[in-house]
């Protein structure tokens, strides 16, 4: 038995018994089971709202599901595309594999007391500083231009 079909019980229990509800104790009785009619309707629609939001959220689920076995199968066909044959180690990678690109971008390159290898771009470079990830300490430089 549901909790509805409860209430709706007790409810028709008490207009069975013909409850004289001018008195103090079956104007309570009759309160209480309002009370339950009520708090009944509000948790059937609690219920009916989580079912609601479940179904959403399988959709969204299932959405995103195929989202991503889109993504990957696009990525598949791309490296599954390329000649391993043609990638040159010393291409424009460093190791971290991040691609420095076409650009005219110069790499600068300093070892850090403990014997990290930091590389690092011109404005790094501008900024006058940077810090070894391997230790913390700050590497410090001057830059000085060439007088030609």
């Amino acid at each position: 038995m549901t909790i509805s079909e409860k209430s709706a019980y007790l409810k028709g229990l008490m207009d069975g018994l013909n409850l004289d509800t001018t008195t103090a104790e079956g104007k309570l009785i009759e309160a209480m089971v309002d009370l339950l009619g009520d708090v009944t309707k509000k948790l059937t629609d609690v219920e009916d709202t989580t079912i609601a939001i479940s179904d959403e959220l399988d959709e969204i689920e299932e959405d995103l599901d195929a989202i991503e076995d889109y993504i990957l199968e696009e990525e598949d066909e791309y490296y599954d595309d390329e000649d391993e044959d043609d990638f040159d180690e010393d291409d424009d990678y460093d190791d971290e594999g991040f691609d420095w690109g076409d650009e005219e971008t110069t790499v600068y390159e300093v070892e850090c007391a403990c014997g990290n290898i930091i590389d690092f771009d011109e404005e790094t470079l501008e900024k006058g500083s940077i810090i070894c990830d391997n230790c913390g300490e700050t590497l410090e430089f001057v830059v000085e231009e060439d007088e030609e």
